[in-house]
């Protein structure tokens, strides 16, 4: 929402908009113009109107029908729209490149921006996350192309029609939306349609099997795939790989971003760069300046000489492939970090009943892999608990899988800050993980009285 709102700002829309809560984002729309009220009332539609006159109301599948501007608005008469109507007439606007798929979408989307940007395309950039290179996750370029993240959370992204349509990957995900796996590949079926053309990972069972791509991307085969970067050596700080066009070795590259997840998303940013006719040779050079979006695997600073980082991985295997990361880090004595970590502490927020009802076995597998496991009370994100799905009981499932693993279970979240005080020491990565508040956790850290610690935990 913070990212169409600046880019319709920047294309001198009048826009306004609320938020309760301050944040860095909301200071940026207030520079890029846009009025920003912080209640959430039936006044700030008023307050809209008597200044500018009947606005189109915007809004996403987060707001819930009893808002009271929502509410409003609708008494009013007013147009009401969704987010992804107004994505939709952006991407179908202009030459675009969707990214789609249940895992590395903000990541690949912001890469493939990053790129464009430093080979001089001056991209136009709609993201879920925080773009490095841009200091904000929108941006309104003057160039040709628009780069747009696609969520599949609410099926909302069959609307679009860009120029080059790009499927990282599919898993079953948004069990509250999509009852089954089917369900959810018939949804990327018709957003895959839509597309001129259509990029896709070869590596993925579930695309491979039902999608016809125009052109493939891998890290594993370079035969009869059109663009591939296969290993040479893999690092806790990166990894060196060879990128091969049609079968054709063109030259290695050096990645700055660990983990196999990460060199598949470089792969498809640099494929779709391609297919829009970037050079190679001007690729291989921008590749070096990388960096991951906000929140996946940020460092955000020593603790007591403990390294913090905050990642949004929320899903089994995003879980899994972060730890992965990590533990090269540990193996190969080589890390991006402030310090090269010894040993791996898994701070995890479960996102969700639904999902963790869904999931818990597999969460629990792949949390079976870190040094010691610190989990936070499970994030509703508005749903209803659930009988027998909580922390503790995923807990439970961890220590039936690795008995000698340390595994705690904080109250609370400030109970999860001291746990991480009192059961982590110099030298360890902590990994804090989730799609809820368990972002928080560096400044809980911060805040801590030596003196006078919380200790409402269970065990």
């Amino acid at each position: 929402m913070s990212a169409l709102a600046g880019i319709l700002a920047e294309r001198g829309f009048l826009v306004s908009g609320s938020d309760p809560r301050p944040s860095p984002v909301l200071e940026q729309l207030r520079t890029a113009g846009v009025r920003v009220f912080q209640e959430q009332t039936a006044a700030t539609i008023a307050a809209v109107m008597a200044a500018e006159g009947a606005p189109m109301v915007v809004i996403s599948s987060a707001v819930p029908a009893a808002n009271e501007e929502l509410v409003e608005a609708r008494r009013r008469g007013l147009s009401v729209v969704h987010r992804s109507d107004v994505l939709a007439a952006l991407i179908n606007d202009q030459p675009s490149i969707a990214v789609a798929g249940s895992h590395g979408k903000t990541t690949t989307s912001t890469l493939i921006a990053t790129l464009l940007e430093a080979v001089g395309e001056d991209p136009t950039a709609v993201i879920g996350g925080i773009v490095p290179a841009f200091g904000s996750n929108g941006r309104h370029g003057q160039g040709r192309l628009l780069v747009a993240e696609a969520d599949e959370s609410d099926g909302s992204l069959v609307k679009f029609n860009p120029r080059l349509g790009l499927l990282t990957n599919v898993e079953l995900d948004h069990t509250d939306h999509y009852p089954d796996l089917a369900s959810l590949v018939a949804t990327l079926q018709r957003f895959a349609s839509g597309c001129t053309t259509l990029l896709a990972n070869r590596d993925c069972p579930v695309l491979r099997e039902h999608f016809q791509a125009t052109s493939w991307w891998s890290t594993r085969s370079s035969e009869g795939i059109d663009f591939a970067a296969i290993p040479l050596e893999e690092r806790g700080d990166g990894t060196l790989a060879t990128w091969f066009e049609q079968g054709v070795a063109l030259g290695t590259l050096e990645v700055p971003l660990p983990g196999r997840h990460n060199l598949s998303n470089t792969v498809a940013a640099m494929a779709a760069c391609r297919l829009e006719g970037v050079p190679f040779a001007d690729l291989r050079q921008a590749v070096a300046g990388l960096r991951p979006p906000g929140r996946r695997f940020d460092c955000r600073g020593l603790w007591q000489d403990r390294a913090i980082v905050d990642d949004y991985a929320h899903h089994p295997s995003e879980v899994a492939a972060t730890l992965a990361m990590a533990r090269l880090m540990v193996e190969s004595g080589r890390s991006p970090l402030p310090l090269v970590p010894r040993r791996l502490v898994a701070v995890f927020q479960p996102h969700r009943y639904t999902r963790t009802a869904q999931f818990l076995d597999d969460f629990a597998a792949a949390l079976a892999h870190a040094d010691a496991v610190l989990l936070a009370p499970l994030y509703a994100a508005g749903e209803a608990p659930m009988a027998g799905i909580s922390s503790p009981a995923l807990a439970e499932a961890v220590r039936a899988l690795a008995p000698d693993l340390p595994v705690a279970v904080a109250a609370s979240m400030e109970a999860l800050a001291e746990l991480v005080a009192s059961g982590t020491g110099p030298g360890d990565l902590v990994l804090a993980m989730g799609a809820g508040d368990v972002n928080s956790l560096w400044d809980r850290l911060g805040a801590l009285d030596e003196h006078e610690r919380p200790s409402a935990l269970v065990a």
